[in-house]
C-alpha cells in the first residue's frame, strides 16, 4: 500500500526518478547541444547562397540570396561523376557486406565449432587495427595484382568495393551477432519442423525479422565508404574518385591565391552531405531497433 501511494505521488509531482539532471537543467544542455550541431549547418546554408567576397568578409547572414553558387558547381568539378561513383560504391558495399554479415552471423551463433570464439574475438580487435596502417600494404598488394594475375586493381570501381568491404564487413558481422543473439531460436525450430533447410530458415524467418540489424549494418557500411578519403585518393583515379575526393580536392585547390570560391565550397558540401541525410530520415525509425538488438 506504501508503495502504491509513493508511485501515485511520485507520478502527480511530475518527477522523473530516473533523471540525472533537473528539468531545467536538462532543457538548457540539450538546447546548447542542438546549436551546437545545427549552428555550423546554418552557416554552411547560408554561405553557399552568399557571394565569395561576402564569406571572405566574415559575413554570417547573407545580404543577398544567390543561387549562382549551386548552379556553378555542376560545371566547376566533377561532382555529378563523383557522386555517381560513391553511391555505385557504397551502395554496392552496403548490400553485399550486409547480406554477408547475416550468413556468417547466423553460423557464429546458431552453431557450435572450434575457432568460434576466437573468430568473434578476432571481429573485435579488426576494429582497432588503424586504416593508415594497412594502406601502404593494400596499395602494393594492388599495384602487383597485373604483374601476378593480368589484372588492373589500383584505379577501378570495383578495387575499392573490395577495399571497404574489408573494413566494413567485420563491423556488420558483430552487429549481426549481437542482434540474432536476442532473436528467439523457438521460430528457427519451427520452421525446422516444417520442413525447411537451414538455408530455408535463413532465407524466410531470419531475414525478415532482422531487417533493423540488417538496415543499421548497411547504413554504416554506406557512411563508411561515402566518408573516406585517404583510401580513395589513393587507389582512384581521375574518372573513379569518389565524391569526398573530389570535395577535399576542390577545397585544396581554393588555398592561396585569388578570392577562393567559398560559396561553391559550401554548395558542393551541402550536395554531398544530402545523400546521408535523406538515408537516415528514410530508415531512421529501424536504426534504434537495429541498435539495441534483438526482438521485444
Amino acid at each position: 500500500m506504501t508503495t502504491g501511494v509513493r508511485a501515485t505521488g511520485r507520478r502527480r509531482s511530475g518527477v522523473d526518478a530516473t533523471a540525472i539532471l533537473p528539468p531545467g537543467l536538462r532543457r538548457g544542455v540539450i538546447a546548447v547541444l542542438v546549436l551546437l550541431v545545427l549552428a555550423p549547418c546554418a552557416y554552411i546554408l547560408a554561405a553557399s547562397a552568399m557571394p565569395d567576397i561576402e564569406v571572405a568578409s566574415g559575413s554570417v547572414v547573407p545580404s543577398s540570396v544567390t543561387l549562382e553558387n549551386w548552379i556553378a558547381i555542376w560545371t566547376t568539378v566533377p561532382l555529378a561523376q563523383g557522386l555517381a561513383t560513391s553511391v555505385l560504391v557504397c551502395g554496392v558495399v552496403a548490400v553485399v557486406s550486409a547480406l554477408l554479415a547475416v550468413a556468417t552471423a547466423y553460423v557464429l551463433v546458431r552453431f557450435t565449432f572450434l575457432g568460434r570464439i576466437t573468430f568473434l574475438r578476432a571481429l573485435v580487435g579488426l576494429q582497432s587495427v588503424p586504416g593508415t596502417l594497412l594502406l601502404l600494404p593494400l596499395f602494393v598488394v594492388y599495384a602487383s595484382a597485373p604483374t601476378y594475375l593480368g589484372i588492373t586493381v589500383v584505379g577501378t570501381t570495383w578495387g575499392l568495393m573490395i577495399t571497404y568491404l574489408t573494413f566494413a564487413l567485420p563491423f556488420a558481422t558483430w552487429v549481426m551477432v549481437t542482434y540474432l543473439r536476442g532473436m528467439p531460436v523457438e521460430l528457427e525450430e519451427a520452421g525446422l519442423l516444417d520442413g525447411l533447410s537451414r538455408i530455408g530458415v535463413l532465407r524466410r524467418i531470419v531475414l525478415p525479422l532482422s531487417a533493423p540489424g540488417l538496415i543499421v549494418a548497411a547504413i554504416f557500411s554506406f557512411l563508411l565508404g561515402w566518408n573516406d578519403v585517404l583510401f580513395a585518393s589513393v587507389l582512384t583515379q581521375p574518372r573513379t574518385r569518389t565524391a569526398a575526393v573530389v570535395l577535399q580536392a576542390f577545397g585544396a585547390s581554393q588555398e592561396g591565391g585569388a578570392l577562393p570560391l567559398y560559396g561553391q565550397v559550401m554548395s558542393s558540401a551541402v550536395v554531398c552531405a544530402v545523400p546521408v541525410v535523406v538515408l537516415y530520415l528514410i530508415f531512421q525509425r529501424y536504426l534504434v531497433g537495429g541498435l539495441t538488438g534483438g526482438l521485444k
